[in-house]
């Protein structure tokens, strides 16, 4: 049930035109009643950040964390759009405040889609209004929202997880332009787990950084990227551990689902860096692998060509010995002593040719390991980025 999952939360999902295809456009997660919800979130780092980052970004801090609902568009980014951009935002949270009956101040926006072109105003001003009075509970209602927050997504990434006395929910959107250092893409959390601001921010940050901050598809970060975690604070008596692993749990799954719809991709990879100096440079290291388009274009070949990970990990900055590197895909290992070693090739074939894998590259240095999550390079991929989209 996405976002629904956990108790004392509403959504909805509504068309107004925003997308020239007719598709839901609009979206909004709200607390039931018009209660309050306790609130974290995580923005882009991107200084090109949106209209409705900056707005959001306030409204958070202006509410003092404590947030009614979040309203989501689709279509259009309002990036690069000027003071009208911030106007646009500021209507958003109006509207949806004003059908709510609350401030304005506590409600966050989100907004996905093509960059540089002016919100079309009219389009929010007859749209909101209809998506605050399609608020339900039912499965649909869920569904609906996840569905309009889609661009160039193929499917809606949704999660729902049960712990030992409360819930969690979520959806997210994004299918490029995934890089880490913030949250990736837009995501909105829900629980009914009793935890206040500053744990939820705490433990909303460690969740990020061990999922969507492990996630690289093309080394584009966007200029709208929003990780919203929200608490209606149902369910009291939460142990803070348990909470901690299944809110990273949950942001694991839908950066997962992220990688797997990736435009154009064909395979999700799990790039592994064990043994480096330290953790620091085992990251660095898997992230040099992760985006190379060399490497992703092997990866889109299902050819284990395991000198170019070698090349990248040798430029990457990092400690790093030829003589001590070992390199396996799957269980199977195809270098050992910085050499080309005996293995089973038909064994091999048919691993890469699967839809998910995994490559690790032992450095023999140290401690060190960190793993980050690709994709391959496809014409797919190319066919969708060379024009506006």
């Amino acid at each position: 049930m996405s976002v629904l999952y956990p108790e004392g939360f509403l959504a909805a999902g509504y068309a107004s035109g925003i997308k020239e295809s007719g598709g839901l456009d609009l979206s909004l997660v709200a607390l039931e009643d018009s209660n309050r919800a306790v609130a974290a979130a995580t923005f882009t780092q991107n200084l090109a950040a949106a209209a409705p980052v900056q707005v959001s970004r306030r409204n958070l801090s202006l509410s003092n964390q404590m947030i009614s609902a979040v309203v989501l568009s689709s279509g259009n980014a309002n990036a690069a759009t000027g003071k009208k951009g911030l106007t646009d935002a500021e209507l958003m949270c109006r509207l949806v405040g004003e059908g709510l009956g609350v401030p304005e101040s506590s409600v966050l926006v989100c907004s996905t889609g093509l960059i540089g072109i002016a919100m079309p105003t009219e389009k929010l001003q007859s749209g909101i209004p209809r998506l605050v009075k399609s608020l339900g509970a039912d499965a649909d209602d869920g569904l609906k929202a996840a569905r309009a927050i889609m661009t160039t997504d193929t499917r809606e990434k949704l999660v729902a997880i049960q712990g030992s006395n409360f819930r969690i929910g979520g959806m997210a959107k994004g299918a490029a332009m995934l890089a880490p250092n913030m949250a990736t893409m837009l995501a909105v959390l829900t629980t009914d787990a009793a935890v206040d601001s500053a744990d939820l921010s705490r433990m909303l940050a460690i969740a990020v950084q061990d999922s969507f901050n492990r996630l690289v598809i093309d080394g584009c970060t966007s200029t709208n990227d929003t990780v919203i975690a929200l608490s209606s604070s149902k369910s009291a008596g939460v142990d803070p551990e348990e909470f901690q692993t299944l809110l990273t749990e949950a942001c694991k799954s839908l950066a997962m689902q992220m990688a797997l719809d990736a435009e154009g991709a064909t395979k999700c990879v799990t790039v592994t860096v064990q043994r480096a100096a330290n953790e620091r440079e085992a990251d660095l290291g898997a992230r040099k692998v992760a985006v190379s388009r060399l490497v992703q274009c092997s990866f889109y070949g299902s050819d284990p060509y395991w000198g170019r990970l070698a090349s990248e990990l040798g430029s990457s900055g990092i400690n790093f010995d030829m003589d001590k590197l070992a390199v396996t895909y799957g269980e199977i290992t195809v270098a050992s002593g910085g050499v080309t070693v005996q293995f089973d090739e038909k064994a091999l074939a048919q691993y890469m040719s699967g839809r998910e894998l995994k490559v690790t590259c032992d450095l023999g240095l140290g401690s060190g390991s960190a793993s980050v999550i690709t994709t391959d390079l496809s014409p797919g991929y190319i066919d969708e980025n060379m024009r506006t989209s």
